[in-house]
């Protein structure tokens, strides 16, 4: 799938702009992170479709702190399945660089949930990506285009990718379906870091390892600078 030019002439790579209507009382929202109006393209004539459906979801750290169990408080918030929805909500929803700190975003294929209990998550893993300071939205938007974009060589391994807004340091993964398949994983992990440019060492955590070790969990697979 190429997108249009016309769609991305208004991004650059140093500076990602919002729509201009959205106020700063808007920019502020944090449970209400997406505008009514996103993804409102019926005067659109032209249709192109992507070849899959995918979803927003939203966790934000202070349903997360009303919650006791794990994954409780992810909320669907948008399903688009065209590159024109896709621009509609990317345009009206806050980027990473405005979300409040300890968010997480996510965009998984429609009908996967963002979590290890879903079933075709369950035998996954993860790459993630620690962008540098103030480069968190654009390595967003490349690793959306590339995932529905379908620029992967193993994009049916794909489950979704999320970006985990933190204090320290921002992160992005993209999350996959069978960990054990290496030639998979490592060919996106390859390819994800030249779709970034990003020059330091990606790992792959599976899944598994992650529920049992939490943070000591160690990456099975690597792709050095």
């Amino acid at each position: 799938m190429v997108f249009e030019d016309t769609q991305k002439s208004t991004i650059t790579d140093d500076k990602i702009t919002t729509n201009p209507n959205i106020t700063n009382d808007d920019a502020d929202l944090e449970e209400g992170e997406i505008l009514d109006d996103a993804g409102d393209s019926s005067a659109a004539v032209a249709r192109n479709p992507l070849e899959n459906s995918w979803t927003f979801w939203f966790d934000s750290p202070s349903a997360k702190s009303r919650q006791t169990a794990w994954g409780s408080s992810i909320r669907n918030i948008y399903t688009f399945s065209t590159v024109e929805d896709f621009w509609g909500v990317y345009n009206n929803i806050i980027h990473p660089s405005k979300l409040a700190m300890g968010a997480d975003l996510y965009c998984f294929k429609h009908k996967i949930e963002p979590k290890w209990e879903d079933p075709i998550c369950a035998n996954g893993g993860k790459w993630t990506v620690s962008p540098s300071r103030g480069k968190a939205d654009t390595s967003w938007l490349y690793t959306l285009l590339a995932m529905i974009g379908e620029q992967f060589d193993h994009g049916d391994e794909i489950c979704g990718a999320v970006v985990n807004v933190r204090s320290k340091q921002d992160k992005i993964s993209i999350w996959t379906k069978n960990a054990s398949n290496e030639a998979a994983q490592m060919s996106i992990g390859k390819q994800w870091k030249e779709f970034l440019d990003y020059n330091d060492t990606v790992g792959f955590i599976f899944h598994e390892d992650a529920k049992k070790l939490d943070r000591g969990a160690k990456s099975r697979y690597t792709i050095l600078p």
